[in-house]
């Protein structure tokens, strides 16, 4: 094949790191838009659970399955000696606490780890907020989480400790000795706690996650033509 005086005649090891980057990127991008599904299933299945009736949380040991990701609403009395606040956690770029507290669930022996909202740091750090825990029985609602994401920390959190880096209920039931459902309550209801219910919408990032994909694909189609260009070389001159 000739080309204004040039003859297409690639070489084998450019050929063969042309496919191999080509295919890298393709298969990054296939991965970014099968996370981009991901989430917009888990969004669905949020928004789909978010409207229906919620579940009532009995006060005896339940399935997560049952109630994973599903509305609910319980009916119980915070303990408030056992708070603990979440460090490191961002609203709008401030740097805040979640705040959590177990719920005593009436009508039985068990308790419920409640993510109550969120509050801002101090500008001193190693001044914790004071924050109110509602007293008698509470109605709450919200959506119930068989997990969060755990973050990197060294160590276990000491017994008594108020401020932690990661939440899960074993974590809790082995540091408090309570009797806890499998699950985590995030409370959607209102209180009169000062705190911020903004919770990160389950299933965000699709958006982001096709960028990702777009620039993979990008990725791939400027290395095939690099490869195409660059193997037009010039024809020796006979004199």
């Amino acid at each position: 094949m000739m080309l204004f005086n040039r003859t297409f005649r690639p070489r084998l090891w450019a050929l063969a790191l042309t496919l191999g980057a080509v295919s890298g990127a393709v298969a990054l991008g296939n991965w970014q838009m099968q996370r981009a599904e991901s989430r917009r299933a888990l969004a669905a299945d949020h928004a789909a659970a978010q409207r229906a009736a919620p579940l009532v949380l009995p006060g005896q040991a339940v399935a997560p399955e049952a109630f994973a990701n599903r509305r609910v609403r319980v009916r119980g009395t915070f303990v408030p000696e056992h708070t603990i606040l979440l460090d490191n956690r961002q609203r709008a770029g401030r740097v805040g606490y979640e705040v959590v507290t177990p719920l005593r669930i009436e009508g039985g022996s068990m308790h419920v780890v409640v993510l109550r909202g969120w509050v801002p740091a101090g500008p001193r750090r190693d001044v914790l907020p004071e924050v109110p825990v509602p007293p008698g029985v509470q109605v709450l609602e919200g959506v119930a989480l068989d997990h969060l994401a755990q973050r990197y920390a060294p160590d276990s959190p000491a017994p008594g400790a108020r401020v932690w880096q990661n939440l899960s209920v074993e974590a809790v039931r082995s540091t408090t000795g309570l009797a806890l459902q499998p699950i985590l309550l995030e409370q959607h209801s209102g209180a009169n706690d000062g705190l911020l219910r903004d919770w990160p919408v389950a299933g965000a990032g699709a958006q982001k996650n096709e960028m990702y994909a777009l620039q993979w694909y990008s990725l791939a189609v400027l290395a095939a033509l690099l490869f195409v260009v660059l193997s037009f070389r010039r024809h020796a001159d006979p004199s």
